[in-house]
């Protein structure tokens, strides 16, 4: 495969471009008078230098691009004016590839309908001035083949990048999809590690007593089991101080259920904590025999919310709402 630097492409295209102002300078006897020729040749020189500056920026400027089509329409005007269509003209003619090659360079720069229309020109220009058969002897066709042929590059390289950055896009999304699935492997472990931590002991007393357990020791299971039903269905709102209160307020015979539906996941880790600080404040206050801790989703204002509930006295009345309580996502 062979590289060729930005700077090696733009010398060959000045050097290119120099060739063509020789041969015209070396025919300036052949028009009836040399100054259009001249005038031509320092046309086409700027022309050329300004379409090649700036080359870090692909895309040629409008400005640029329309006086390079106005010179690719000028100067077939002003040099043909001075020659015999009949005659040959040798390489008094050399302004058929000069234009292909600046029409070659604004396609190249991505202006391709400035490239187009001047190529479309000089072809119908040229059949107009000296027939149809004169396309393949002035060398219009070659110019036509190398702009069609930068048009196919240009699409393919463009095509390329398109492809390249879908690819990169979609690589990205599989990165962020792995880091992901690895950090959901990891909480997932971390988790089971915390859940045998907390059950290991009364699990091997089960066993150990062969079921055979005290009512104190019941009542730690069903403890551990709404323990470990938080971490599932709660996580995003528990942290020590959160877990601490939760079992205080279940040991004195309170029912707390934590559901955690995302609704902390954007919130940084400062704001995170102050909601859950002024949970765990709230839970250790509450004097309710039913405690509902919900998170809110996607909410801007509201990140969570605490209801409390007392059992009434007379089984046929409703449970009285002592505690309604909605933290601010922010403070």
């Amino acid at each position: 495969m062979i590289a060729l630097s930005r700077a090696t492409i733009i010398s060959l295209a000045a050097l290119f471009s120099l060739y063509h102002v020789v041969l015209g300078l070396s025919a300036l006897e052949v028009p009836r008078s040399p100054w259009p020729t001249v005038a031509s040749l320092a046309a086409f020189a700027g022309a050329i230098v300004l379409s090649l500056l700036r080359p870090r920026t692909r895309v040629l400027p409008v400005w640029i691009a329309v006086l390079d089509l106005a010179v690719s329409v000028t100067i077939p005007l002003a040099v043909s004016s001075q020659l015999d269509p009949d005659a040959s003209n040798g390489y008094a003619t050399w302004y058929v590839a000069a234009v292909g090659t600046l029409l070659t360079i604004v396609m190249v720069r991505g202006r391709d309908m400035y490239a187009w229309i001047g190529i479309g020109f000089l072809t119908l220009y040229t059949i107009w001035w000296a027939g149809f058969d004169s396309l393949g002897e002035l060398g219009v066709v070659g110019s036509i083949v190398w702009v069609v042929a930068a048009n196919v590059v240009m699409y393919a390289v463009r095509k390329t990048a398109e492809d390249a950055e879908r690819f990169a896009e979609v690589e990205r999304k599989a990165s962020e999809w792995r880091a992901a699935y690895d950090a959901h492997v990891v909480e997932r472990q971390h988790r089971l590690e915390h859940t045998y931590t907390m059950a290991e002991p009364l699990l091997t007393e089960i066993v150990r007593s062969q079921g055979e357990l005290s009512e104190e020791q019941r009542a730690e299971c069903v403890l551990l089991e709404a323990t470990m039903r938080d971490e599932i269905r709660g996580r995003g709102l528990l942290n020590d101080a959160v877990r601490q209160v939760v079992t205080a307020a279940r040991r004195r015979g309170a029912a707390v259920s934590l559901l955690d539906e995302g609704g902390l996941d954007e919130l940084d880790e400062a704001r995170r904590e102050r909601v859950l600080t002024e949970l765990a404040d709230a839970i250790a206050e509450a004097d309710a025999d039913t405690l509902i801790v919900r998170t809110v989703p996607r909410a801007e204002e509201v990140a969570v919310t605490v209801v409390g509930l007392k059992a009434p006295e007379d089984d046929e009345e409703e449970s009285d709402v002592t505690l309604w309580l909605e933290i601010k996502a922010t403070a």
